[in-house]
């Protein structure tokens, strides 16, 4: 069992991380100009407050190597699909089938669940457009395409990256 002081020292490492990762940001977009430096000093402790207030430090360990699979997939994916979509614009031949797909998410809501959304969306062929029933709503491209196994499979790869597993 941990102690109360243990946790606010789980705690303070975190937002001594956050700070220390908006620091690095500011230095890199603003330079390191000593002129600078007070502005940049707020702008840390404000974007550092921010960060704890909305999305609180959890018992989630973010996987650097899941996280690297992910980005790498998602870029790979968005490739394919964005060459897929522009060859269905330009040949109507090419059937498409659109309409909507329920996708029973196991992520609850929350940023998990957000973050799902907001990967999904960027990939062209599925928009999500809401939820229905507990289940998110897609509107797809293609009907006849895997989406919901697509779906699956981007879910497993986030929760891989967000260690839920």
């Amino acid at each position: 069992m941990s102690s109360p002081s243990g946790a606010a020292g789980g705690v303070a490492a975190r937002a001594f991380l956050r700070a220390t990762a908006f620091l690095v940001l500011w230095l890199v977009l603003a330079g390191a100009d000593p002129a600078d430096l007070v502005a940049g000093a707020v702008a840390v402790v404000a974007a550092t407050w921010a960060s704890l207030r909305l999305l609180p430090p959890g018992s989630a360990r973010v996987s650097p190597v899941a996280l690297a699979n992910l980005a790498l997939r998602f870029a790979c994916q968005s490739v394919i699909a964005g060459a897929d979509v522009a060859r269905r614009a330009f040949d109507p031949r090419l059937p498409l089938c659109p309409g909507f797909v329920r996708y029973p998410v196991r992520f609850p809501p929350g940023p998990a669940r957000n973050a799902f959304t907001a990967l999904t969306g960027l990939l062209p062929g599925t928009v999500p457009a809401g939820e229905e029933r507990g289940q998110l709503l897609y509107h797809c491209l293609d009907l006849d395409q895997p989406v919901a196994s697509q779906l699956a499979a981007e879910e497993a790869a986030l929760s891989r990256a967000l260690g839920h597993d």
